[in-house]
C-alpha cells in the first residue's frame, strides 16, 4: 500500500559497505523490509550495496540496527550509512533492483563450509539434491576458489560452463528461495559431476562414492579434488596405509592431520576444552590444533608421532560429507552426524615436494602418480589454489598457525586509511597483501619460494589480488634482505611500474603486523623472538627487544649471540647449537663424545678455533640448543620439530619455577648460559624441558621490564609466539607487572604474517 501522508513515515538512503556481494545480502534486505512492512529498493552499487527505504520511523531504525546484528553469516558489514531521503508516497512493494555504478571495489567472500540446510536436503532419498556433491545457497559454500574476477556473476564464476536448470533457474529467481541470486546454483541434474579413475586414470564402475570408501577400506590413498584444490586421503586408523603415504610423499616424521565427522568423533583421540568443540565447526573449517589423549598415538599409528597435539578438521564441502555418510551406512536425516563414526580420514595437501597445491585434473594424474592409487575428480574448475588454515586454542582465543582457505581474501581493518601498497612478504611461508583505503587483503598461504612452481603461483597471486581490488600500488614493501624471490619480485614490479620500494627489517614487521592487526599506533616496547631474520646491521637476528613507532625501529636489546657452525646446517641440527653452547660452557671438550655425529670433531674444532662462524641472537635457535642439548632431538627432520617436541614434553611434565639465577641482563643484553648451565647436567629430559620453558618465561619478562614504562602495551611477534607455553607465560608474568602483551591472532605469528606488517609500515611512510 502506498504511504499516507503523516509525520511518523520516514524514508532514509542507506549505503553498505563490506563483504555484501555475492552472500545474499540483498534477499536479506528484502526479507527484512517486509517484514518490517517497509517499502522501497535494494541494489549493488559500486561500493558495496545501496538501500532506499520508507516506512514507519520505528521500524526503519530496527531494519538499519538489523543490517549489522542479524547480517547474513558469510557476508561482513563494516560500515552502514544512513541519511534522510524524500519519502516515497506511492512506493507499493519492497524490490531488488539491477546493479548500477559499474565495477565494485567490494571484495569477494571467503569459502565457508557447507551448511545445515544443505546437508539436510542432501541426507533426505526425496530430495532432488540428495547425495549432490556440490551443494551450496546463499549462506555457505566455496566464493574465492570458484571466482574468476569481480563483479560476482555466475559468468564470471567456475560454474560458467554449466547452465541452470528450470528449477535451479527458478530458485535463483524466487526472492523468498534462500538460493535467490545464488551465483553458483546448482544440482545432480545441471551441475558437476563425480568420476573416479584408477592410478592408470581409467574410470572405475560403480558410485563414486560408495567405490572411494572401499577403496579407503582396503588401505588405499585416494587423491580427492577440493574446492581449493586436492587433498590426499586414506584410512588414519591403517598402520600400512599411513606408512605408505609417509613413504610416497617423502614426509619421514612430519605430523598428519585428521578429519573426523563431528567433535564426538574426534574425543575418543584428543582432549576437548571449553569451546573447542565450536572451534572445530567453525564456518572457515579451520585445522584446530588439539591435545592428544595417551592412547591417540596407538589408535592412529603413524599420524602424529612423538608430538603432543593432533591436528584435527571437521568435514567442510559436501563431498566430504558425502563420504561419512556413505561409510555410515547412507542414513537418512542429520541425526547421525551428532553420533561417533569409526572413520578417520588422514588429509594431507597434495602438494608433492612442497610444491603448490595441486588443481588441475591432468595435473593430478601425472604429478601425483606414484603416490595416489585412485582419483576422485569433479568437471569443476578450481580457480584459485587454497591450502587449509591451521591455528591452536588457548587461554589467549584462538591462534591462527597458517591463515589460508576459510580466510582468504578476508579483510584486516587498519588503524586508519592511507594509499595502495603491495607488500610481498618473506622467502619462506610466504604470503602477500595488498592494502586499499583502511583495509589489508592478505592472500592465502604461498608456500617457500625456493620452489619454482611456489614462485609461479606467488606471482599469480599477486596478479590475481591487484586484479579483484583494482589497485595501483603507489608502494612496494618488500624485506631489507634483498637475496631470494618476493624482494626481487618487489624490486622488478617497480621498477617497470615506477613506483617506488620501501624495505622493511623481517622483526620489525613481525611487531607491525601485531600492531595493524590490533589497531595500535602509539609507539610499543616489544619483543620478536624467532628464527633467524636479516637484521638492521646484517647480522642473524631473532630475538630482539624492540621499540617501534612506525616507520622507526629501534633494537633495545638482543639475546646473547650464540655461535652457528655451517649456518643452515645449524639451524637444522639441533645437536650443533647444543655444542656452541658447551663450547661457550667451557666445555667444549665433551662434545666428541656427547654427539654421536660423524662430524662432532670437526664442528668442536671449528668453534675452538672461531672461524667459519657466524653468531645469532635467534630464539628459535635457542630452543633447539636445549633439545638438542637435553637429547630431545640431534636433527630436525622438518622446520620446528625439535621445539615441537619441547614443549609437548614441558607440557606433559607441568608446571616447575623458574631458576634463581638462571640469566643476566648487561646492557641490554639477556644471557642464558646459566640456565643451560643447569640443562647441561639434567638427565630427565621431560623436567629439562619444562625448567627451560619456566626460566625463559621469566627471564623474557624481567628483560621487557627493564626497559618498559610502568602501564604499558607489549606487543610480540615472531614465530616463537606460536609456542603456547611461552606465550601464556609472558602474558601471565608481563600482566602481573601491569603490562598488556598483544599478539597475533587473526594472522600468524610466523612469516605467515609478514606482508601485513610490511605494508603496515609501509602505508605509515606514505602517510608521514
Amino acid at each position: 500500500m502506498p504511504h499516507s501522508q503523516n509525520s511518523n513515515i520516514v524514508c532514509q538512503r542507506i549505503k553498505l559497505r563490506g563483504v555484501v556481494q555475492g552472500v545474499g545480502f540483498r534477499p536479506f534486505v528484502r526479507r527484512l523490509a517486509k517484514e518490517l512492512k517497509l517499502t522501497g529498493w535494494v541494489r549493488k552499487d559500486g561500493h558495496g550495496l545501496e538501500i532506499e527505504v520508507c516506512g514507519d520511523a520505528e521500524q526503519v531504525h530496527h531494519l538499519v540496527e538489523r543490517l549489522r546484528e542479524d547480517a547474513p553469516s558469510i557476508s561482513r558489514v563494516d560500515s552502514v550509512l544512513a541519511q534522510d531521503a524524500a519519502v516515497d508516497t506511492h512506493a507499493e512493494d519492497f524490490y531488488i533492483l539491477n546493479s548500477e555504478g559499474g565495477r565494485a571495489p567490494a571484495m569477494i567472500a571467503n569459502d565457508t563450509a557447507v551448511c545445515r540446510d544443505c546437508l539436510a536436503e542432501m541426507f533426505t532419498p526425496t530430495n532432488r539434491r540428495y547425495r549432490h556433491a556440490f551443494a551450496s545457497c546463499t549462506h555457505c559454500g566455496p566464493r574465492y576458489t570458484v571466482c574468476r574476477a569481480l563483479p560476482y556473476a555466475r559468468e564470471r564464476t567456475s560454474l560458467k560452463a554449466f547452465t541452470a536448470c528450470p528449477k535451479c533457474q527458478n530458485e535463483y529467481r524466487k526472492t523468498s528461495d534462500r538460493r535467490h541470486h545464488h551465483e553458483i546454483n546448482c544440482c545432480p541434474k545441471c551441475g558437476p559431476q563425480l568420476t573416479l579413475l584408477d592410478a592408470a586414470g581409467r574410470p572405475l564402475p560403480g558410485d563414486p562414492l560408495a567405490q572411494t570408501v572401499a577403496l579407503l577400506a582396503q588401505g588405499k590413498i585416494v587423491a580427492i579434488k577440493d574446492p581449493g584444490g586436492f587433498h590426499l586421503a586414506c584410512d588414519a586408523r591403517n598402520a600400512a596405509a599411513v606408512a605408505a603415504l609417509r613413504e610416497r610423499k617423502h614426509r619421514d616424521e612430519k605430523p598428519f592431520n585428521v578429519m573426523l565427522a563431528n567433535p564426538a568423533s574426534a574425543s575418543t583421540f584428543v582432549q576437548l576444552g571449553v569451546g573447542e568443540p565450536g572451534l572445530l565447526a567453525m564456518p572457515e573449517r579451520l585445522i584446530i590444533m588439539l591435545k592428544k589423549r595417551a592412547s591417540c598415538d596407538a589408535a592412529l599409528p603413524g599420524v602424529a608421532p612423538g608430538v603432543g597435539w593432533l591436528g584435527v578438521m571437521m568435514p567442510c564441502t559436501p563431498l566430504h560429507y558425502l563420504l561419512f555418510h556413505e561409510a555410515a551406512g547412507s542414513p537418512e536425516g542429520l541425526g547421525w552426524l551428532d553420533l561417533p563414526q569409526k572413520l578417520a580420514l588422514l588429509m594431507t595437501a597434495a602438494d608433492p615436494g612442497g610444491e603448490p597445491l595441486v588443481i588441475d585434473n591432468q595435473e593430478a594424474l601425472e604429478r601425483l602418480s606414484g603416490i595416489a592409487d585412485a582419483f576422485l575428480l569433479h568437471d569443476r574448475e578450481v580457480l584459485a589454489r587454497c591450502n587449509d588454515s591451521v591455528a591452536r586454542s588457548g587461554p589467549g582465543g584462538l591462534q591462527l598457525v597458517r591463515r589460508s582457505g576459510g580466510y582468504t581474501p578476508r579483510a584486516i581493518k587498519l588503524p586508519r586509511s592511507g594509499p595502495p601498497v603491495l607488500a610481498v612478504g618473506g622467502q619462506f611461508r610466504n604470503t602477500v597483501c595488498v592494502t586499499r583505503g583502511d583495509e589489508a587483503f592478505v592472500s592465502q598461504h604461498i608456500g617457500d619460494l625456493d620452489k619454482a612452481g611456489c614462485s609461479d603461483f606467488f606471482d599469480a597471486t599477486i596478479n590475481r589480488l591487484l586484479k579483484f581490488l583494482e589497485v595501483k600500488p603507489a608502494l612496494v614493501a618488500h624485506d631489507l634482505d634483498r637475496a631470494g624471490h618476493a624482494a626481487q619480485f618487489a624490486l622488478d614490479f617497480a621498477h617497470q611500474r615506477a613506483v617506488p620500494t620501501f624495505a622493511v627489517q623481517h622483526h620489525h614487521a613481525h611487531v607491525a603486523s601485531v600492531l595493524a592487526e590490533h589497531g595500535v599506533s602509539a609507539p610499543v616496547v616489544a619483543l620478536a623472538l624467532d628464527g633467524v631474520g636479516h637484521g638492521a646491521d646484517g647480522g642473524h637476528w631473532g630475538g630482539e627487544l624492540l621499540r617501534v613507532d612506525g616507520v622507526r625501529c629501534e633494537r633495545l636489546g638482543h639475546l646473547a649471540p650464540l655461535p652457528l657452525v655451517g649456518e643452515a646446517a645449524a639451524i637444522k641440527a639441533p645437536w650443533r647449537l647444543a655444542a656452541a653452547v658447551l663450547q661457550q660452557l667451557g666445555r667444549g671438550d665433551e662434545i666428541e663424545s656427547r654427539f654421536a655425529q660423524a662430524d662432532a670433531a670437526a664442528v668442536a674444532q671449528t668453534l675452538t678455533r672461531g672461524d667459519d662462524i657466524v653468531h645469532t641472537s635467534s630464539l628459535g635457535c635457542y630452543i633447539n640448543a636445549a633439545a638438542g642439548l637435553l637429547g630431545v632431538k640431534s636433527i630436525a627432520s622438518f622446520d620446528g620439530q625439535a621445539a615441537s617436541l619441547l614443549e609437548g614434553m614441558a607440557d606433559h611434565y607441568g608446571d616447575i619455577l623458574p631458576l634463581a639465577g638462571g640469566w643476566t641482563i648487561a646492557d641490554g643484553c639477556l644471557n642464558l648460559l646459566p640456565l643451560f648451565a643447569v640443562l647441561a647436567d639434567e638427565k630427565d629430559a621431560e623436567r629439562g624441558a619444562a625448567i627451560f620453558h619456566s626460566t625463559l618465561v621469566a627471564a623474557l619478562a624481567d628483560w621487557v621490564c627493564s626497559v618498559a614504562p610502568a602501564g604499558g602495551t607489549i606487543a610480540g611477534g615472531g614465530a616463537c609466539f606460536l609456542n603456547m607455553i611461552l606465550a601464556r607465560g609472558l602474558r601471565s608474568r608481563l600482566g602481573g607487572h601491569g603490562l598488556h602483551l598483544i599478539e597475533p591472532r587473526r594472522l600468524p605469528p610466523n612469516d605467515g604474517g609478514l606482508a601485513l606488517g610490511q605494508a603496515w609500515v609501509a602505508q605509515q611512510y606514505l602517510l608521514g
